[in-house]
């Protein structure tokens, strides 16, 4: 018996249907996995996280404004420090009558010569303890402003506001 044309097509579509060894073609799903670890990767660098000493807690405030990156100077109840590095006891700065902390003021003008990408900017992001004395706060803001680092900015934690959802 002889079959048209039609009748092979459609035989030969049946037998095409009927052949369970389906693949999977990998290329497709490994491209659009790269794509998204990229797109993630990009989107992650973003978000500025200040680094937080754990022995600091930061108050709570409404802030909107994202921070930048400046130099950094965590105060506990214990030691300054700048971007991570011990610069003098908290006892050591109050105990000094002056309105300047000298040791601080010496390592944010020696960091004003040689890294001139915060020099430029002359911002100081202050990481102080919520405990910490106003006094102290207040010496080491003169400090800053001394050494010519104008820019001043308070690291807080953000209060999630329940109406944000």
């Amino acid at each position: 018996m002889k079959h048209t044309r039609r009748a092979k097509r459609m035989q030969q579509h049946h037998a095409r249907k009927q052949d369970r060894n389906a693949t999977l073609n990998m290329i497709s799903l490994m491209d659009i996995f790269t794509i998204l670890v990229f797109f993630l990767l990009v989107n992650a660098s973003n978000s500025e996280i200040l680094p937080s000493p754990k022995n600091v807690i930061l108050p709570n405030s409404s802030s909107e404004k994202a921070p930048t990156s400046n130099l950094v100077v965590a105060v506990n109840n214990d030691y300054i420090s700048l971007q991570g590095k011990v610069i003098v006891s908290v006892e050591a700065a109050m105990k000094n009558s002056s309105q300047t902390i000298r040791p601080l003021y010496e390592s944010l003008k020696k960091l004003s010569v040689t890294d001139k990408d915060f020099a430029d900017k002359k911002g100081v992001t202050i990481m102080g303890d919520k405990k910490i004395e106003y006094a102290l706060l207040k010496k080491i803001m003169l400090t800053c402003a001394g050494a010519e680092y104008t820019n001043l900015s308070f690291a807080v934690n953000r209060k999630v506001d329940p109406s944000d959802g």
